[in-house]
């Protein structure tokens, strides 16, 4: 069974800046596709990120020009550099990670979310 590990939450003050890690194990295949969710406490999960095996990149409205989405495609794992933090930026953050199978269908995988808390 693929595992999303995470790692990189945690409390900072605004202005501030974090980078959240995302490895993908338990797979011989590499994810054609990676990205970050969050979702705050009553509201819905929303996308912050994406990016393709070729390096293609997606952001939020309320994220462009403050948060980088990389990649490590050998290693499975996609990063979130975050930059001028924002307490609106407070929720829980989601990994995750897609491909096409081999039969055409999508496999699709989330991390356990890491914590995000923006305050001063």
């Amino acid at each position: 069974q693929v595992q999303l590990v995470e790692s990189g939450g945690g409390l900072v003050q605004p202005g501030g800046s974090l980078r959240l890690s995302c490895a993908a194990s338990g797979s011989v295949f590499v994810f054609n596709a990676m990205g970050w969710y969050r979702q705050a406490p009553g509201k819905q999960r929303e996308l912050v990120a994406a990016i393709t095996f070729g390096g293609s990149t997606n952001y939020a409205d309320s994220v462009k020009g403050r948060f980088t989405i990389s990649r490590d495609n050998a290693k499975n794992t996609v990063y979130l550099q975050m930059n001028s933090l924002k307490p609106e930026d407070t929720a829980v953050y989601y990994c995750k990670a897609a491909r096409t199978t081999n039969w055409g269908t999508r496999d699709e995988h989330w991390g356990q979310g890491t914590q995000v808390t923006v305050s001063s």
